[in-house]
């Protein structure tokens, strides 16, 4: 397959294993984020952050159970956030610090078993930035 015609999803399909889902510092939620989560399960948004985020620095994450895994992971079913599940989330593992070092792809890749290393870190960056430029058209902040 010739480099001009890669696109950003030859680099990666997901085996649906679950690996994302754990620990790593944790998932970074926007206000965005927690409000769409805390409608999705109808939780009230003053109770959602203190039962299901915890802090991060100046941020917050998703809170995570015991086995390390996100609080909305359910082995049987996944994700049971999906259909509003975070950015950081929607945009894996095209995420923005690939941008900075393309190494990271690489490093990813030994907890993600869908992500293909068999390309040129130029290539991966090119397709890293264009799926994070239709994250940014299709879910603006």
């Amino acid at each position: 397959m010739p480099y001009k015609s890669v696109r950003p999803g030859d680099l990666f399909d997901c085996q649906m294993c679950g690996e994302c889902c754990r620990g790593f510092g944790g998932t970074y939620v926007t206000d965005k984020d927690i409000q769409n989560i805390a409608a999705y399960i109808e939780a009230p948004l003053e109770t959602f952050v203190e039962i299901y985020c915890r802090p991060s620095g100046s941020k917050l994450v998703l809170a995570q159970k015991d086995d390390g895994y996100c609080i909305f992971f359910d082995p049987t079913r996944q994700c049971t956030i999906h259909p509003v599940k975070p950015r950081m989330c929607r945009q894996w593992p095209y995420i923005p610090s690939v941008l900075i070092d393309p190494f990271n792809w690489e490093i990813m890749s030994g907890a993600c078993p869908g992500i293909r290393t068999d390309f040129p870190p130029e290539v991966v960056q090119k397709c890293v930035r264009e799926k994070l430029l239709q994250d940014q058209r299709d879910y603006p902040r």
